[in-house]
């Protein structure tokens, strides 16, 4: 399996409109952050987790013009209002697209963006999406690829993790109910949110996400999620050696 990055950047992007911080004006391409997605791949299947706003460059940029599914693990604007960028995937795969959330982010998407998930019209002039709603710690399978969705503590609301076999997935988290701690035990590698050095509402923080990655043990971590507050340089040097921030097109081979 590999996961790629789509995005690794916050909800305003890196770099900011208007900013003109060190990072924001890096030459660094390591350090310009789309709106935060990956795409999960075996040999016969191809999922998508989240369609930020973003999502159209992101699918040129790495060339892909089909997916089996969407995932989207909350109803955040920055992870699902890129979603109206389906309908290249339906009109390239010629059918409508499944998506997968939880019930409350399912209801919050059939609301705003109704008209997906009407009956399929072709010549596919609007997407179409066929819903499935999911339902914490209980395996799901899109193809070839077996997922445990399991809440996470998203500030005031929530989102929802995804461990495939010994890789987890934790965008969009800072804390974690205690039900949903079994799903991180024995782990092998683990792509965690990480805003920013201070503490954050809603967001894990450097300091809190290395503290879960001491915890938990992963042979390899990854921070994701990152806003202009972390250069890509100065972060990877701060970090263990199985620890590394991750960029926009970066390829992790999970075996």
């Amino acid at each position: 399996m590999k996961v790629t990055i789509l995005g690794c950047g916050p909800s305003a992007g890196v770099p900011l409109i208007g900013c003109d911080c060190s990072v924001c004006t890096s030459e660094n391409p390591k350090n310009r952050r789309t709106r935060s997605s990956i795409l999960i791949e075996s040999d016969t299947t191809r999922v998508l987790v989240d369609a930020s706003p973003d999502l159209r460059q992101q699918a040129l940029r790495e060339q892909f013009k089909t997916i089996d599914a969407l995932i989207i693990t909350h109803a955040h604007a920055d992870h699902c209002h890129g979603v109206d960028e389906i309908r290249s995937f339906n009109y390239h795969g010629d059918r409508a697209i499944p998506i997968y959330a939880d019930a409350l982010t399912m209801q919050a998407l059939q609301h705003r963006f109704d008209y997906l998930f009407l009956p399929p019209q072709k010549p596919w002039y609007r997407g179409a999406l066929t819903p499935h709603v999911i339902t914490d710690h209980e395996v799901f399978t899109i193809g070839d690829i077996s997922f445990l969705p399991f809440e996470q503590q998203h500030g005031k609301t929530r989102s929802t993790g995804l461990r495939i076999n010994d890789f987890v997935y934790s965008t969009d988290v800072n804390n974690f109910p205690n039900d949903s701690h079994y799903a991180l035990e024995k782990m092998r590698f683990w792509l965690v949110d990480c805003l920013r050095y201070e503490p954050a509402p809603a967001h894990a923080h450097v300091a809190l996400s290395l503290e879960w990655i001491q915890r938990y043990q992963p042979e390899r971590a990854w921070l994701t999620h990152m806003n202009h507050d972390l250069e890509y340089t100065r972060l990877l040097a701060e970090t263990p050696q199985c620890v590394e921030p991750v960029y926009d097109g970066m390829v992790l081979e999970i075996k």
